[in-house]
């Protein structure tokens, strides 16, 4: 079993992500001690922004980093991502590294009904952190809507959502949306199956 927790945050040890996926990967270990672990840190480690250079390959060193983070997603059985919501959508660092998994061919083709995942074997667990609270829906919130989208179009069907809201609206709320997110983790028996 391969696990991949992906981090964006970039507030360190502040990050409600961060605290959030930390929690979920541990209660998998606990679950299943026999997974393997590959962790990146997209704040740390920063990929650069999608380019011609990248798309065409022009560049041997940029080639080969992308090329690690697209075999990472596809060998992983689960992804454990954190994406905090600035500026009402997922940080550019996240970004940066869904445009290297995002692949005609690897994760997805056209086929003669459309556009067909290929990524569809694996479950992708997504701890959002918003400092507002967004219904289902809201018109303001762009970070759920675009991954829940994206992980749709790869041919995801097992995509989970914890989400923290409110952390911005004061002490309280901060504290009430990490109890309910965390509430709201999968079992370990659900992350072992």
């Amino acid at each position: 079993m391969k696990l991949l927790h992906i981090d964006s945050s970039i507030l360190g040890e502040n990050s409600a992500s961060r605290a959030l996926t930390g929690e979920i990967v541990a209660r998998f270990r606990t679950a299943r001690p026999d997974a393997e672990v590959t962790y990146l840190d997209l704040a740390a480690e920063e990929l650069p922004h999608f380019s011609q250079r990248s798309l065409t390959k022009a560049d041997e060193l940029d080639a080969a980093r992308d090329e690690q983070a697209l075999t990472q997603f596809l060998a992983a059985d689960v992804v454990v991502i954190g994406a905090p919501m600035y500026n009402f959508t997922i940080p550019s660092q996240l970004k940066a590294w869904i445009d290297r998994i995002v692949i005609k061919g690897r994760t997805f083709r056209y086929g003669p009904k459309g556009p067909e995942g290929l990524a569809g074997d694996k479950q992708v667990i997504v701890a959002i952190s918003r400092g507002g609270i967004y219904p289902a829906g809201a018109p303001a919130e762009f970070a759920e809507s675009y991954l829940g989208q994206l992980f749709g179009f790869l041919g995801v069907r097992d995509l989970t959502f914890v989400r923290a809201e409110g952390l911005a609206v004061s002490p309280e709320h901060r504290a009430a949306g990490l109890e309910a997110a965390r509430a709201a983790i999968p079992l370990p028996e659900a992350l072992a199956a």
